[in-house]
């Protein structure tokens, strides 16, 4: 094989050292020193091309443009977010969930919602928070239907623990039952460090274990901004810009056709204070 240029992405980094997955393989790379210049890390899911050399080091030389990257855990291209949430034990908590749907569109990322313990618990009036949103809902018995969600996507999970994520990932992708908590002796790493991000296939699709994470803590920790806010329910969308005034910031004000639709059903009421609570976060956090 000489100097063979090709395309792929990149499955996990570590210590320096990138495994880039090809159409002729899986390949350990090294990053071009110009990346290090322009300040941009690779990162697992990213879309690269690649110089695979004969007896010498193959370098990742073009890092494609992203959809969208995220910090914690550091991954590109994230499709869509699995939220699992259990309808009991630990009972669901809709401010939660709906910080992470908008945190989610903000990244151009699809919010995909997966109800766990339906047997335990009713989940009629979680369906009934999110029939208006549009956004896929499942419950987590129901493996064809993720499996198809998941298919030709890129997809991240999260949910409180107890709700049932490592059980779903599992049934998902059983390459994924990974040894928790054993140091790598090549890595020297110790156990509380955190762990990489790691793309698996599964489902026709790529999942990132994300051991790192139990819950988008970087998610949760973002406000969105108080500019963008209202664009970031898709439920609203219909109603935007058919408020009495075009300052209305649907909160009560006269005319406004959110708390309009809100009061008749159409946009939930759960929904609705959520936005309410993300506006006082964002104006608190202002730097005035």
């Amino acid at each position: 094989m000489h100097n063979m240029e090709q395309q792929g992405i990149i499955l996990k980094g570590i210590g320096g050292f990138y495994y880039v997955e090809t159409a002729l393989g899986v390949f350990e790379c090294k990053a071009k020193g110009k990346f290090r210049k322009e300040r941009l890390t690779p990162l697992a899911g990213d879309h690269v091309t690649v110089t695979l050399r004969e007896g010498q080091e193959n370098t990742i030389d073009v890092i494609l443009p992203r959809k969208n990257a995220l910090d914690r855990p550091p991954v590109a291209n994230v499709d869509q977010l699995l939220i699992v949430v259990s309808a009991t034990k630990p009972a669901p908590n809709p401010f939660v969930i709906d910080k992470l749907t908008v945190v989610a569109e903000q990244k151009h990322i699809l919010p995909v919602l997966i109800f766990s313990k339906a047997d335990l618990a009713s989940v009629e009036a979680l369906y009934e928070i999110y029939r208006t949103t549009g956004y896929p809902v499942l419950l987590n018995t129901e493996i064809d239907k993720i499996k198809a969600q998941l298919s030709g996507k890129c997809s991240a999970l999260t949910g409180n623990t107890g709700a049932g994520k490592s059980t779903l990932l599992n049934a998902l992708c059983p390459a994924l039952e990974l040894p928790t908590g054993e140091i790598s002796e090549k890595l020297g790493r110790g156990r509380h460090t955190t762990r990489h991000a790691e793309l698996f296939h599964a489902a026709n699709g790529l999942v990132i274990d994300t051991a790192g994470f139990s819950s988008i803590d970087s998610l949760k920790a973002q406000t969105p901004p108080l500019e963008t806010l209202e664009t970031l329910f898709p439920e609203f969308a219909p109603f935007l810009g058919e408020c009495k005034f075009t300052t209305c910031a649907h909160t009560g004000e006269k005319g406004c056709r959110i708390c309009r639709a809100v009061s008749e059903g159409v946009i939930s009421e759960s929904r609705y204070q959520s936005y309410l609570q993300l506006r006082r976060e964002a104006i608190e956090q202002k730097p005035w």
